[in-house]
């Protein structure tokens, strides 16, 4: 049996799929390390895991004001860039020291997408094996345009992959002066070229585990045999008990509206709040609010809309009529399997990639940018997830594919397989 350690970063949905991960590789009889900020330490224990802090507190970064200006860059991808520098630059040199300590006594790293610049070199410090894995398609395809560089524009097969390299390669150029300066002085190691590491991985066979489902995106015909797609990681709470109020407002009408935008906040929760609770009186449809990280519903609320803090959306989303999001990828996730339309008001990084996922596959309206978010169109969105009938027969039917998925359990299998190989698997990146 190994001690794995998985490594992530950002807010409460990038941190949720890891923790299920690790469940099913402890499972098994491992031991699961999971690396990451401070604020999720008692969360992560009560899972069992282990638990390693790495420097960062998104809650705190998210509601400074240059956190909400990253929030409202939207699909501008130079300037989501910049924000995205702005918010990791403070970090690397104590969050590559940090992860240095995390990795002690393991015998494999597990790294997300935002984790990756670290991780990578760490693991090239101490020789140690890694896997890839992922909530987003990271690796280049022509397929479809980059999930992490998202734009607006549809086309063929060479602008599709020119996104993915241009999105990827320009996050690379930003952070390169300041990961070579970590990797020279911290760990040791030649200064990345122009290049950086992606040639070695992207033709090296390195194993990569996406944690998402072949349902909602199938794995794209030009990826290699040495890249996986079978499913999100699903985290279910299944001794949840809700609380009198939720209970008590479920029972009194018909299923409600769920309404949440996790840790978006913006420069003006409270016109996001009034816009909201107008579109849901337009509609005429009863609501659980989640305030979530972006402070929504801090006031009085009409009878018909409930605030919560907090609820374990595998839980709540199939009691809902609808759910109306920001499009997180865990959110996604979560609001499809419940089997139930989902509106998406996509705010910035990935979000527009799932949001325009979710309207292709019929199960939810077009999605509405939050830059371009009014009651009106809102409402209108809301009162389609609610009444047509084609869109929630194939949320349903979308419902039922996806949980069938055995997404954790399949990821386990990929990462046990390469841990036997070890460590003739890491050859190639020599």
């Amino acid at each position: 049996m190994a001690h794995i350690t998985l490594i992530t970063a950002g807010s409460r949905g990038d941190i949720q799929p890891y923790i299920a991960l690790g469940r099913e590789l402890q499972a098994r009889g491992h031991t699961a390390r999971l690396a990451t900020h401070s604020i999720y330490a008692d969360w992560i224990r009560g899972h069992g895991l282990e638990f390693a802090p790495v420097e960062g507190d998104p809650m705190a970064a998210l509601q400074q004001q240059h956190g909400r200006e990253w929030v409202e860059t939207g699909r501008h991808g130079r300037n989501f860039l910049r924000g995205f520098r702005q918010f990791i630059d403070p970090l690397l040199h104590q969050a590559t020291a940090d992860t240095l300590a995390a990795v002690a006594g393991t015998d494999i790293i597990l790294f997300s997408a935002v984790a990756f610049y670290v991780a990578y070199s760490v693991a090239e410090k101490l020789g140690l094996p890694f896997v890839q894995t992922y909530l987003q398609p990271i690796t280049p395809t022509r397929e479809f345009p980059s999930a992490i560089y998202p734009t607006r524009r549809q086309g063929g097969g060479i602008y599709n992959y020119a996104t993915h390299a241009m999105g990827g390669y320009l996050i690379w150029l930003q952070l390169r002066p300041l990961l070579n300066d970590i990797r020279r002085e911290m760990l040791g190691l030649r200064p990345f070229s122009l290049l950086g590491p992606f040639p070695r991985i992207f033709q090296g066979g390195v194993p990569g585990v996406h944690g998402f489902s072949p349902t909602v995106l199938p794995k794209p015909r030009d990826w290699s045999d040495a890249v996986f797609v079978d499913g999100f990681w699903f985290l279910d709470e299944n001794d949840y008990a809700p609380p009198p109020p939720l209970a008590e407002f479920l029972a009194a009408g018909p299923p409600p509206v769920y309404v949440g935008f996790g840790s978006m906040t913006g420069n003006d929760p409270e016109r996001l709040t009034r816009l909201t609770l107008d579109a849901l009186a337009r509609s005429g449809q009863r609501a659980v609010l989640l305030s979530g990280w972006a402070g929504l519903a801090e006031g009085d609320l009409p009878p018909a809309v409930l605030r919560l803090d907090s609820a374990p959306h595998g839980w709540l989303f199939p009691r809902m009529a609808a759910i109306v999001h920001h499009g997180g990828v865990g959110t996604t996730h979560e609001g499809l399997r419940a089997g139930v339309p989902n509106v998406i008001v996509p705010f910035f990084g990935d979000q527009p990639f799932w949001a325009d996922r979710v309207h292709a596959l019929g199960v939810g309206p077009r999605p509405i940018p939050q830059e371009e978010l009014t009651a009106d169109a809102l409402a209108d969105a809301i009162r389609a997830a609610v009444s047509d009938r084609t869109m929630r027969a194939r949320a349903t039917a979308i419902g039922e594919c996806i949980r069938a998925e055995r997404g954790a359990a399949a990821a386990a299998d990929v990462i046990e397989r390469y841990l036997a190989q070890r460590p003739g698997f890491m050859d190639g990146l020599r």
